[in-house]
């Protein structure tokens, strides 16, 4: 068989095929007999259809059609396979399908273009002498104060008040009923916006801005309309910008009462017996985070050098392929936040996100190939040793081992080790100089394709479609902060609720 090969951009390479007529008849009678053995026509059995009655039942045209669905494929695989080519995807077909019906003719040779995708093609121009900029995180000097004030302020005892009014910091119970200006200029009620023996903490940010505030001063019993507009961004947009006016009353006012900062708070709330060895530990975990996220920023400015000097063809196959990837990723995750995806995600939204998820996927896959590229040129690999230890590390962490593909762990590790194998020669290769935190300003448009970015702005995109049946007035509740969750693999006892009591009476039931 006959075959040119043509260079292609995108990482694709040309076919013309001269398909001899030898393979054009065997492929005709192989189809045609597998046809006829399963066809059913009245008035014949199975497998006993004259030929003649067969095409004309069927249509000549349209035979030919499916013949030459199986012939374009087999001369396309035979092609690759003759001429060593690293394809990769599925063919596609150059020819017009109909001109080539229209030409077939069984035992008569036929020219096929036809086109497949290859691995990219890759020039790195240069991976050393680079001088970048990355930002040094340092620990908060606060932030094992601020971890243990959270905590202090779950494990809080809440102490009822009556000897005066309501301040910031209480938790307060109330009952409020919530009305929003209609087109008419009139207040009425709307869903979702009114509540009975509600609790709140009097804390900024908890609610739309003003609704605490309106809390705070009022006394026990007392009822108070408080005048608040929806902000402008609001997440439903019926309410959004909207005067509202909510009437409250103040049923119920509780203060906190912090433990104290001692040894039994830190049994109560963690593995360690003393205070001190629970700042310790939090400390030692702040201070390793702050390492990993300076290491991170030192990795994103040598990859982003390395990929400025990266020239590379990468064919569609590769592309949609990361982009299923990418897509799967923000599917689960949607899933995991309770989205109920298969209800929610309609096509035109899947294709959405597809469209917004092509630049990401081809900016990862030239951060991929730019990294390849110097393993390939310096011969850097992963001992078999090194990797056989790291599986047994994840697996021993894995509860239910069976659960676990073990070729997709250990393509996942290879490439992990691989990668961070790569970025220290590279570190070690260049020079990277630390600068401030917020040094740096964020590209715009990376930030647009920030993988946690697309999640919220899919999760935004589903919530939407979806409509909203109630209204939450609360903004925010902030359940686990980002120093609690920080604590938690640190800390085995959950963080608790703060506690209710009757003041002077320390048995009294929780509420």
């Amino acid at each position: 068989m006959k075959v040119t090969q043509e260079v292609l951009p995108d990482s694709q390479v040309g076919l013309e095929i001269e398909v001899p007529a030898d393979l054009s008849q065997k492929t005709y009678d192989q189809v045609l007999t597998k046809l006829m053995r399963t066809a059913n026509i009245p008035g014949f059995r199975k497998g006993k259809v004259p030929r003649q009655v067969f095409l004309q039942r069927v249509g000549v045209s349209q035979f030919k059609a499916t013949v030459l669905e199986e012939l374009v494929q087999n001369a396309v695989d035979k092609a690759i396979k003759q001429e060593e080519i690293d394809a990769i995807g599925n063919y596609q077909l150059k020819s017009s399908f109909e001109d080539l019906v229209s030409q077939y003719e069984p035992g008569q040779p036929i020219t096929i273009q036809a086109s497949v995708d290859v691995p990219p093609r890759v020039t790195l121009k240069t991976y050393t002498g680079f001088s970048v900029q990355a930002e040094e995180i340092l620990p908060d000097p606060n932030r094992v104060e601020s971890t243990l004030g959270q905590y202090q302020n779950n494990m809080a005892t809440l102490v009822p008040i009556e000897d005066r009014p309501a301040q910031a910091g209480d938790v307060a119970v109330i009952d409020f009923v919530g009305k929003v200006q209609s087109e008419s200029g009139e207040f009425e009620e709307f869903q979702g916006g009114s509540g009975t023996d509600f609790q709140v903490e009097l804390e900024e940010g908890r609610f739309i801005p003003g609704f605490v505030e309106g809390i705070i001063g009022m006394a026990l019993d007392e009822a108070k309309d408080v005048e608040v507009p929806f902000p402008d961004d609001y997440t439903q947009a019926e309410l959004a910008g909207k005067p509202a006016v909510f009437s409250i009353t103040l049923k119920e006012i509780k203060e906190k009462e912090l433990p104290d900062l001692d040894d039994e708070f830190a049994q109560e709330i963690s593995e360690f017996e003393t205070i001190a060895e629970l700042q310790a530990s939090l400390k030692e975990r702040f201070d390793a985070e702050a390492a990993e996220k300076t290491k991170a920023n030192k990795d994103a400015a040598l990859i982003e050098a390395l990929v400025e000097h990266l020239e590379a063809e990468i064919p569609n196959t590769l592309v949609q392929k990361e982009v299923d990837f990418l897509l799967t990723q923000t599917i689960m995750q949607l899933s995991r936040q309770g989205i109920d995806v298969n209800k929610m995600l309609t096509r035109e939204l899947i294709d959405g996100m597809r469209q917004r998820t092509r630049p990401e996927a081809i900016d990862r896959l030239r951060r991929t190939l730019a990294l390849g590229e110097v393993a390939k040129q310096e011969g850097i690999k992963i001992e078999a040793s090194v990797l056989e230890e790291k599986i047994k590390e994840a697996m021993a962490e894995v509860e239910d081992p069976s659960q676990v593909d073990p070729d997709r762990l250990r393509q996942v590790l290879t490439e992990e080790l691989l990668q961070e194998k790569i970025l220290a020669w590279l570190e070690e290769a260049n020079t990277i100089e630390l600068v401030p935190e917020g040094t740096l300003q964020a590209d715009e448009a990376e930030a647009a394709l920030d993988p946690a970015a697309a999640v919220d702005a899919a999760a935004a995109a589903v919530e939407t479609s979806a409509g909203a049946d109630t209204v939450e007035v609360e903004a925010t509740e902030v359940e686990a902060t980002e120093v609690e969750e920080a604590e938690v693999e640190a800390a085995e006892a959950p963080a608790p609720t703060p506690k209710s009591k009757a003041k002077g009476n320390p048995s009294a039931e929780d509420s």
